[in-house]
């Protein structure tokens, strides 16, 4: 017995009332203030219960792309990059593109070009900050201009990068500065005014930015008492350089804002092996709501970062410059979740 034909879109066409140029705008994502979005439901509709899969080959060919973006993160031990990339795959899925992840080996550095020419695989990059350097091995610096106009590079979106800076087509940004407020803002109003910040050591945009923020917002605190103590982006760096902080000689910091949860979960550890109580003693701050925020005991007051978010819009917006659009602007809101590692400031004994 032969098999039974594949359906087409011509099958699709006939079945729906409408033409092939139709279905071809509905399935790819290109109907909008062309088709009704009734017809559009319908052609779907129908397609669905055909069976009906678009020839994705024939059309990259067509079409001269590929359809498959590259997704450049740190080391995918950091939960925040796996939710980055969980949200690009959405977006890419809906739009019948592919995304290979290009974790860099080391964490943060260079890597290896995952293909023998990167132009030649894909349509276009997307890349984290703190994986920046790897970008110097896909072919040289991927440029900002769509593969229509005849440029030598790839369409490029970075994502927590600084848009004057980055070279790229759009940035996708975290309003990470109002996060670093509302840490600040929130220890303030419970009273604290020596406060050390637990900054990463990691040299790159993101964390330049909260730097930056926390500066300034204690900068404007009367009475503040500031100190910084670098620490390796780990759980034991975190513990070593609140240690430092708080046997340092001279009144203890009665908080501690750490530039991510991981960071922060080691302040507490530091914290607890010195006998101090979080957050009766000492309060503790972190950044990004990990899924370690709430594993550790007290939970942690951190920014909650909608990193799935940040992967979804850099993957709509490399879309768009693939197809010659205008991406989205305007940075991603964060939010403070409040938890129990912080509480007021310690009275002090007379």
């Amino acid at each position: 017995m032969p098999p039974t034909p594949r359906p087409t879109s011509r099958d699709v066409a006939r079945e729906a009332g409408v033409s092939q140029a139709t279905v071809s705008l509905v399935l790819g994502g290109k109907w909008h203030g062309r088709v009704s979005p009734a017809t559009a439901d319908a052609v779907r509709e129908t397609a669905l219960r055909l069976g009906y899969r678009p020839n994705l080959a024939a059309r990259s060919l067509r079409l001269g792309r590929t359809r498959t973006a590259l997704l450049v993160v740190p080391a995918l031990t950091n939960e925040y990059f796996a939710r980055v990339y969980t949200g690009a795959a959405r977006v890419a899925a809906a739009h019948d593109f592919g995304v290979v992840l290009y974790p860099s080996p080391e964490g943060v550095g260079p890597a290896r070009d995952p293909f023998g020419s990167a132009r030649a695989a894909l349509d276009g990059v997307i890349a984290s900050s703190m994986a920046a350097d790897a970008l110097a091995a896909i072919s040289g610096e991927a440029a900002a201009a769509p593969r229509e106009s005849g440029a030598d590079g790839l369409p490029l979106v970075m994502l927590d990068s600084d848009p004057a800076q980055s070279g790229a087509a759009a940035t996708v940004n975290l309003d990470l500065a109002s996060g670093m407020r509302q840490v600040t803002g929130h220890l303030a109003a419970l009273g604290h005014r020596r406060i050390a910040h637990i900054a990463s050591a990691v040299d790159s945009w993101t964390f330049r930015v909260r730097r930056a923020a926390f500066d300034s917002a204690t900068r404007d605190l009367p009475g503040a008492v500031v100190t910084r103590r670098a620490a390796a982006l780990s759980v034991e760096g975190g513990l070593r350089a609140a240690h430092d902080a708080l046997t340092a000689p001279g009144p203890r910091p009665t908080a501690l804002v750490c530039d991510d949860d991981v960071l922060a979960a080691g302040a507490c550890k530091a914290a607890r092996r010195l006998g101090l109580r979080v957050p009766l003693d000492v309060s503790v701050t972190g950044f990004d709501d990990l899924a370690l925020a709430t594993a550790v005991e007290p939970e942690l007051t951190t920014v909650r970062l909608p990193a799935d978010e940040a992967g979804a819009r850099g993957m709509a917006a490399l879309l768009a410059v693939v197809d010659g659009g205008s991406p989205q602007r305007g940075d991603l809101p964060v939010e403070l979740a409040i938890r129990g590692s912080t509480g007021p400031c310690p009275v002090e004994p007379r």
